[in-house]
């Protein structure tokens, strides 16, 4: 497996494609992996050297001690892209990948050339919600909240239609380290970045899921509302439009990299 050292431990990481070809970096949700941005690769891959890794915590990578923040999530982020000696790259992040995203094209601009923040917001919380999360993981571990996450990541006609995904998916959460899952529970809990957004000077779309109870369209708009030119696009899909609508999601990621129909940022839905 590809592991770099990286200040906070050992990083996962896998790169697809050219290797001459512009970097696009993608950040994974809470609970998932590299692996949730397969329906992406293989379109993306043939336009750009794609960099997938997995957050601390999670998958392939170290579990250091808790808590975390998100500031140390960015600079994990940051510090791949040092490491493998990437000056710039597009950037396209789902959930806490978002949050990420948020905080690198915030804090280290010239590292970013365009920002995709997905399914995800400055801001979320109550922080009741997150404690509960991690008093039901200490409780009975990650089977204890299972079934209830990855009922959230999708809408219910998608997980009828689709039951190995949803098993796949539930396996990965599972598979996860519970005290990595809890660290990263807490930097999501604690983060609140709603001031970055004014600093973000990036080309950003923002993607939201119609049907996503987690991170709901108002807290998308919010985000293109602060961010300076941003897009927006709707998917119909619940929280992993990646996967759910994988086709409009990849569509709309690759015209706006592209810069195909760039507009003044008025709303789409897909």
């Amino acid at each position: 497996m590809p592991i770099i050292d990286l200040p906070a431990g050992r990083c996962f990481y896998r790169f697809d494609g050219l290797e001459d070809a512009p970097v696009l970096m993608l950040s994974s949700s809470l609970g998932t992996d590299h692996r949730m941005w397969e329906p992406q690769t293989p379109a993306l891959m043939r336009r750009y050297r794609v960099l997938r890794y997995d957050t601390r915590g999670h998958g392939g990578t170290d579990a250091p001690a808790g808590p975390y923040a998100m500031a140390e999530l960015g600079c994990d982020a940051r510090d791949l892209l040092d490491a493998l000696g990437v000056a710039r790259a597009s950037f396209c992040g789902l959930s806490m990948g978002g949050m990420v995203g948020m905080w690198l094209a915030a804090n280290a601009p010239d590292r970013v050339d365009r920002l995709m923040l997905c399914n995800t917001a400055a801001l979320l919380g109550p922080p009741q919600r997150w404690d509960a999360r991690i008093a039901a993981i200490r409780a009975g571990g990650m089977a204890a909240i299972a079934s209830g996450v990855v009922a959230g990541w999708f809408t219910a006609d998608y997980s009828a239609r689709e039951p190995d995904v949803i098993a796949q998916m539930r396996e990965t959460l599972t598979n996860t380290p519970a005290e990595g899952y809890i660290a990263c529970c807490e930097a999501v809990r604690d983060m609140d970045q709603r001031a970055l957004l004014a600093r973000i000077q990036a080309p950003t779309l923002v993607i939201a899921g119609a049907h996503d109870a987690a991170t709901p369209p108002a807290d998308g708009r919010a985000l293109a509302d602060a961010i300076a030119g941003a897009r927006y696009v709707e998917l119909v899909a619940a929280h992993l439009s990646n996967i759910e609508a994988a086709d409009a999601f990849t569509d709309a990621i690759i015209r706006f990299l592209t810069g195909a129909n760039d507009h003044d940022g008025s709303p789409e839905r897909a």
